[in-house]
């Protein structure tokens, strides 16, 4: 094995057969942390969107918070039990696109596919730019160097889900666990704190909060409600992620649906509990929080501009100090936790998206290479996909979360719609034929829980467009058009290769004679060789044709052939402008008209080396020529390798892997050959 392949094993760890992949399934306890992790990571930055939006008209707007929270919550809960709906209907892993293709038709479908693509990417880049810019908050090396290290995060988690759903589930479940267990636990004991009247103010209480131009002093009714919107808008963050589980449902260990469906129930309750701690300790603790690229707005209590160089620490970092005052342990743990499963959010959309890419490609929507599991089974290709599209979008926007959440929501929101407007057609057509009368119950009862939550989530889909548009979802709808335009046109391309390739009557038919044509550099043992294949092949007409440059090295070539009385014809085409690759070409194309219904066979006589750095040494003129006759019609084109005693090299390299494998290794599933 050489150092490419020793350092993929180390990466990635050893191989795993298909048959393996039963080892791969999930239990409830580590399920959770995989696919919940991005909702219930959305609790350490939603908050701090809510606060920033009401911080528009000054602190008197932060009395609605609370309320804000509440819509959140009860979206939340709708929508979580209208996906319980979906995983029992749909338990196969297409979650909404499934939905929504099989009962809405391939355009709705596509267009769910779109949206959650592209928000699976932006959940990456928003989660992974939120955990660094958390991370700031404690890590003085971090500030300045958001960028750099949100990059280097986005690779370390391909990476980890490079190894395989299973293992980077168990990697990350204790960070997520303590992430739930450390919040819930400050809302308890800052309640407690609130109750026995210990519960200290936090550290921007004091401050000053000004309204933003325009906003100052009585605002209208108008402008109210539209900012109410807006906060609302923004709080609906902490519904992104409920859908991966819809998505996921293969991965869990049987009874699939029943599992997922469980899962979807912990992650609602968790993450509303968490929500709702927060915003509350939040506004009890006399926050002021507003957009970190507009930090004049907060001045001191005496009216003075806050010192040059000021950083505000994000809504849990202040409640978490000021609530664990007496217990700064408390307050370390939390904010590392937090930095961790913020990072650790984007894994949902690891999880999600190259499934979702191998469920389209299976349907002709992707590229073939996204239906192609790895080394560890995992979707590798989706994976590192998904990772680059995440780096992209993190360099761009300077993993500034405050600019990236504009383009977040509007996509899971497209999807919410078409999913719940599927199920509803999906009871309807099945009450059609249902004579039970448990069952009619049953679905009676399931189809007014999805049409509660599409009327929630289309009621909630235009308030965000209406109020994120212009701020930045118009960059989100129309990647969502790109994606949706580039699907049709791969499954319009699959589509015309389909019907081109059908056998049809006149396929079977025998070319009427075969031109083979032995392409010659020089007299050596690779030449010779390839003569002697192409011998072998018994073809109608065999000739050997040089591409001359020269007079000197051709009459030298000729006078050799004849020498060895080679009994093949070479033919000498003249390059005065030193080209190779054209004449050969030209002549072969040139042999075809001549007979349609013949074929030309060409025949390249190729190097086999054994190191990698010798490839670049030889055959890239062969390369470049078998790309040219492939695109020739009629011209048949086979590489005749003649190996170099270096490529031994590589074929001992092949033997030690063999070597390697022990008896018995395959009964007891240790090493693979």
């Amino acid at each position: 094995m050489g150092v490419g392949g020793i350092s993929k094993r180390i990466i990635l760890g050893r191989k795993l057969r298909s048959s393996q992949l039963g080892e791969t399934l999930l239990p409830k306890r580590i399920a959770l942390p995989v696919f919940a992790s991005d909702a219930l990571s959305s609790v350490a930055y939603a908050p701090d969107e809510v606060f920033i939006m009401l911080s528009v008209a000054g602190t008197a707007a932060y009395a609605f918070s609370w309320k804000i929270g509440l819509v959140v919550a009860l979206v939340m809960l709708t929508v979580v039990a209208s996906y319980r709906q979906n995983v029992h209907a749909y338990p196969s892993g297409g979650g909404d696109y499934e939905v929504a293709t099989v009962n809405l038709g391939q355009t709705a479908g596509v267009t769910v596919a779109a949206a959650l693509l592209v928000d699976y990417v932006l959940t990456v880049a928003v989660s992974v730019s939120s955990g660094v810019q958390n991370a700031g908050s404690a890590l003085g090396f971090v500030q300045g160097h958001e960028t750099e290290w949100a990059v280097g995060l986005v690779a370390l988690l391909a990476a980890m889900n490079l190894r395989g759903v299973r293992e980077s589930g168990s990697a990350f479940a204790f960070p997520t666990y303590g992430f739930m267990c450390g919040v819930i636990g400050m809302g308890i004991y800052g309640a407690y704190r609130g109750v026995t009247g210990t519960l200290p103010k936090v550290e921007s209480a004091h401050l000053h909060l000004q309204p933003a131009p325009g906003y100052g002093g009585h605002i209208g009714q108008i402008a109210l409600i539209f900012l109410l919107a807006r906060a609302f808008s923004s709080g609906c963050a902490a519904l992104t992620g409920v859908e991966a589980i819809s998505n996921g449902v293969p991965a869990f260990r049987k009874p699939k649906s029943k599992n997922a469906a469980t899962t979807l129930l912990l992650l609602g309750g968790i993450a509303v509990t968490m929500l709702l701690s927060i915003i509350i300790l939040a506004r009890e603790m006399g926050l002021k929080y507003v957009d970190p690229n507009d930090l004049s707005r907060l001045r001191e209590a005496n009216g003075a501009p806050l010192p040059k160089g000021y950083d505000q620490p994000t809504v849990i970092a202040q409640i978490s100090r000021a609530v664990f005052s007496n217990f700064t342990p408390g307050f370390y743990f939390i904010v590392a936790t937090t930095g961790i499963i913020l990072v650790l959010a984007a894994n949902t959309a690891f999880n999600g998206f190259p499934v979702l890419g191998s469920i389209l490609a299976r349907d002709g929507f992707a590229p073939r290479q996204l239906g192609s599991r790895g080394d560890r089974l995992a979707y590798s290709n989706g994976i590192l996909f998904l990772a680059a599209l995440a780096m992209v979008l993190i360099i761009a926007f300077r993993a500034q979360p405050t600019k990236l959440i504009q383009l977040y929501i509007v996509g899971v929101f497209v999807s919410f719609n078409l999913s719940q407007l599927g199920m509803i057609r999906h009871w309807t057509r099945l009450l059609k034929t249902e004579r039970n009368p448990g069952e009619r119950r049953r679905m009676y009862r399931s189809r007014a829980i999805n049409t509660f939550g599409l009327a929630m989530t289309a009621v909630v889909f235009v308030i965000v467009l209406l109020t994120k548009f212009l701020a930045g979802a118009w960059i989100a709808i129309l990647a969502m058009v790109i994606f949706f335009a580039i699907m049709k046109g791969i499954r319009g391309h699959y589509d015309r290769v389909e019907e081109e390739l059908v056998v049809g009557d006149e396929d079977p038919i025998m070319p009427t004679r075969v031109h083979a044509v032995v392409l010659v550099s020089k007299l050596h043992k690779p030449t010779m060789r390839a003569i002697a294949f192409a011998k072998a092949t018994r073809p109608n007409l065999l000739e050997a044709v040089y591409v001359g440059f020269d007079q000197e090295t051709t009459d030298k070539l000729m006078e050799e052939w004849d020498q060895r009385r080679i009994d093949v014809p070479l033919k000498v085409l003249y390059s005065p402008y030193r080209e190779i690759i054209r004449p050969i070409v030209q002549y072969a194309i040139e042999i075809r008209e001549a007979n349609p219904r013949g074929v030309v066979a060409v025949y390249i006589p190729e190097y086999v080396v054994g190191r990698w750095w010798e490839q670049l040494l030889h055959n890239q003129t062969a390369l470049r020529l078998k790309g040219r006759l492939l695109f020739t019609p009629g011209v048949m084109v086979t590489s005749v390798p003649y190996q170099l005693r270096g490529s031994e090299i590589g074929k001992e390299r092949e033997d030690w892997e063999l070597l390697r494998s022990r008896p018995g290794d395959v009964r007891r599933g240790g090493r693979d050959r």
